[in-house]
C-alpha cells in the first residue's frame, strides 16, 4: 500500500523495487516526528502566512507580464493583434517551491515558457526592461551566459531566478502541461535544461507515495546538509535536487512510514550504499528524441561518475556529475556520523537540535588552501569570482593526486569582504587576503592626500587532510602544490572576459593559525562550547569517534536494509570502495611545499 498527498493509504507501487517494509507508525514513531517538526519550526524553516500570500501575489504578477511580454513580441514579429492576443505565454515553479519545501527568504525558482517566435534575445531585452520598470523589483541582474541563462532578482522583497524555454509552438495555453516529452523536441539544450528543472521537480512529487511525510523529511535533511556545508552542487557536493531524490527513493522503499522513521531509514541506508550504484526513482527510460540519456555503459564519463543520483524525467541526467573522490568521502563520513547520531534521538529521546550542530571545517584542518579573487568594480567582481568559484572543484581535482595529500575538502561557500586601499603594498597585502584595519588616527600620514581606492575580493577555502606520520618515519615529507596551484590559475586567466588589468587571482597556503581572526573566533567559540561539555577537543578533527549502533543489524534492519536497497537499484556498473575520511593526527606536521 501507499500514499497519497494527504497520506491516506493506496495501493500501487512507486520506484524501481518493492518496498522494504509497509509497516505504519509505531506511538513512538509519531512522537518522535512530533519533536522533529517542532524543532523544524523552531529553526524558522516555515514561512509565515503574510509571506506565503505574498509569493502567490508576485506570481501572477510575474504570469501577466509574461503573456504581456510575449504579446508585445507577437505585434514586433508583425503578427495580427488578434494572434497575438492569444499567443499565452505561461510560467512554472519548480525548485524549493514547487517541492514545498521553501521558507521564510527563500528564492522562487520560475520558468517562463513562450511560444516558437519569441527569442531568448527577446527575454534578455524586452522582460528584462520590463521588469526594470517595475518599481517592485530590485537587484535586477541578468546572466544570459549562464550555463543555464536565468535573470535574478527581487520581487516585492522575493528573491526570484527566472528561466526562459522557447517551445516549437505557435501559442502557449493556459492548459499546457510539461510532462509531454513531445513538448522537447527541436529544442536547444539550454531550454531542455530549463524545461526539466520544472519536470524533474513534478516527476519526483508523482513518485513520492507520502507527500506530507516526504516534505518534513526533506525539511530535515537540507538543514542538515546546510550546517554540515555539504549543500553545494558546484563546490562538488550534492544540491537541493539531489537530496530530493535522495529522500524520495528512501519514502518509496518505506511508503506508509512517518518522517522520523524517513529519517532514520535515510542516513542508515545511504551512509552504506553501494556506490556508483546509481539512486533511481524509476527504471530510464528511452525518448522519442536524439537526446544523450544517461548510460555508464555507453558513455565513459558517465561511468566515472562517483555518486550517480539519476532524474526521473526524460531525459535521465546524473544531477551529481560534480562530485569528487575527496566530496563523496565527506558525504559519507557525514551521513555515517548522522546515522548514529539519530539512532541516539530516536532510541534514547535526545533532542533533534543535536542534528543541526554547525560544521566544523575551520578546525578540522592544520593546513589550507586559499584561492582569492579580487577585482576593482563590484559588477566586475560579480563575474569574475563567480567564474572563479565554479571551478574551484576542478582544483580539488588536481589536488587529489598530489602525493601524501589524503583529501581536499572544499568548502561550500567563500567570503566576501570589500577593502579601501591607497598604497600599492595595500593593494598587493589585500589580493593575498591580507587586511589592514588600523584606527584612523593610526594611519599613515604620508597617504593623507592620496585618494582611496576600493578592491571587491573573495576568499574560498580547501582544507587539506594529511595522514599522520609512519611510526619510526624520519625526514621530512612534502606536499608538491606548485603543479595544481600554476594549472588552476592558467585555467581561471583564460577565461575570455579575463582582464589582468581589474581582475587577480591568489592561491596560496596557510596553516590553521593563520586564518582570518572571525574564522579563529569561530573555531575559539566550539573549543570553548567543547571545553565546557567535558569533551576533549582534537588537534584537528573535532568530530566524535565511531561508535557501535545500539542493537545489531537485524533488530534496527539498517545492514538488511542498506543491502537491498543497493542491490535492487542496478545500472549495470562496477561497485568501488570509497576512500575514507581520515583524522588529521599528525603530531609533527607535514612541510608543504609551496607558500604559493
Amino acid at each position: 500500500m501507499n500514499n497519497n498527498q494527504n497520506g491516506k493509504p493506496t495501493t500501487g507501487r512507486l520506484g524501481v523495487t518493492m518496498p522494504i517494509s509497509e509497516a505504519f507508525p509505531t506511538p513512538e514513531d509519531e512522537e518522535s516526528t512530533e519533536r522533529l517538526i517542532e524543532t523544524l519550526w523552531s529553526e524558522g524553516l516555515f514561512e509565515s502566512e503574510e509571506e506565503s500570500m505574498r509569493r502567490e501575489v508576485v506570481l501572477g504578477k510575474l504570469a501577466e507580464m509574461v503573456k504581456e511580454f510575449v504579446r508585445r513580441i507577437s505585434l514586433r514579429r508583425n503578427h495580427p493583434e488578434s494572434i497575438a492576443n492569444e499567443a499565452g505565454g505561461k510560467i512554472f515553479t519548480f525548485g524549493s517551491y514547487r517541492l514545498g519545501v521553501h521558507g521564510s527568504g527563500s528564492d522562487i525558482d520560475t520558468l517562463c515558457v513562450v511560444p516558437k517566435h519569441v527569442q531568448r534575445e527577446d527575454f534578455f531585452e524586452e522582460m528584462l526592461d520590463m521588469l526594470r520598470r517595475r518599481q517592485e523589483v530590485t537587484e535586477l541582474t541578468a546572466v544570459p551566459d549562464a550555463f543555464t541563462p536565468v535573470i535574478k532578482m527581487k520581487f516585492s522583497d522575493i528573491p526570484i531566478d527566472f528561466t526562459f524555454a522557447r517551445l516549437g509552438l505557435s501559442s502557449i495555453p493556459d492548459s499546457l502541461d510539461l510532462s509531454d516529452d513531445s513538448l522537447l523536441r527541436n529544442l536547444d539544450d539550454r531550454c531542455i535544461r530549463s524545461v526539466n528543472g520544472s519536470r524533474v521537480t513534478d516527476e519526483i512529487l508523482r513518485l513520492v507515495p507520502n507527500i506530507p511525510a516526504f516534505r518534513t523529511a526533506l525539511r530535515c535533511v537540507k538543514l542538515w546538509a546546510h550546517r554540515r556545508a555539504i549543500y553545494s552542487n558546484m563546490m562538488g557536493f550534492l544540491g537541493g535536487v539531489a537530496w530530493a531524490m535522495l529522500v524520495a527513493r528512501v519514502c518509496q522503499l518505506y511508503p506508509n512510514a512517518c518522517a522520523a522513521t524517513i529519517i532514520s531509514r535515510f542516513f542508515s541506508i545511504l551512509h552504506q550504499w553501494r556506490w556508483p550504484q546509481p539512486v533511481l526513482l524509476k527504471p530510464i527510460e528511452e525518448g522519442p528524441l536524439q537526446v544523450r540519456v544517461w548510460n555508464p555503459k555507453l558513455y565513459p564519463a558517465d561511468k566515472a561518475h562517483k555518486m550517480p543520483i539519476i532524474t526521473p524525467a526524460y531525459p535521465s541526467m546524473c544531477s551529481t556529475h560534480n562530485v569528487t573522490d575527496s566530496t563523496k568521502a565527506v558525504i559519507l563520513s557525514e551521513l555515517k556520523d548522522a546515522a548514529e547520531l539519530v539512532n541516539k534521538i530516536m532510541v534514547e529521546r535526545i533532542p533533534w537540535a543535536n542534528l543541526f550542530t554547525k560544521d566544523d571545517f575551520f578546525s578540522r584542518y592544520r593546513h589550507y588552501l586559499q584561492v582569492i579573487a579580487s577585482s576593482d568594480s563590484e559588477e566586475r567582481h560579480l563575474r569574475w569570482s563567480g567564474f572563479v568559484e565554479s571551478r574551484i572543484r576542478h582544483l580539488v581535482t588536481k589536488l587529489e593526486r598530489v602525493d601524501n595529500l589524503v583529501l581536499a575538502h572544499p568548502y561550500i561557500k567563500g567570503f566576501s569582504k570589500v577593502v579601501q586601499y591607497k598604497t600599492e603594498a595595500e593593494k598587493d597585502d589585500a589580493a593575498h587576503g591580507k587586511f589592514h584595519t588600523a584606527p584612523v588616527d593610526q594611519a599613515d600620514s604620508s597617504t593623507d592626500s592620496v585618494e582611496s581606492k576600493t578592491m571587491y575580493t573573495s576568499i574560498y577555502y580547501i582544507g587539506l587532510c594529511i595522514p599522520a606520520r609512519e611510526a619510526g618515519s624520519t625526514g621530512h615529507r612534502k606536499m608538491d602544490l606548485y603543479r595544481p596551484k600554476d594549472e588552476f590559475t592558467e585555467m581561471v586567466k583564460s577565461w575570455d572576459k579575463f582582464d589582468a588589468q581589474s581582475m587577480g587571482v591568489v592561491v596560496q597556503h596557510i596553516r590553521s593559525c593563520e586564518l582570518p581572526s572571525e574564522l579563529q573566533d569561530d573555531v575559539d567559540h566550539k573549543k570553548n562550547k567543547r571545553a565546557k561539555s567535558g569533551k576533549k577537543s582534537a588537534a584537528v578533527d573535532a568530530r566524535p569517534p565511531n561508535k557501535k549502533r545500539r542493537g545489531s543489524a537485524n533488530q534496527n534492519g539498517v545492514t538488511s536494509d542498506a543491502a537491498s536497497a543497493a542491490s535492487a537499484d542496478t545500472s549495470g556498473t562496477p561497485s568501488v570502495s570509497s576512500p575514507a575520511v581520515k583524522n588529521e593526527v599528525s603530531a609533527v606536521a607535514t612541510p608543504v611545499a609551496p607558500q604559493v
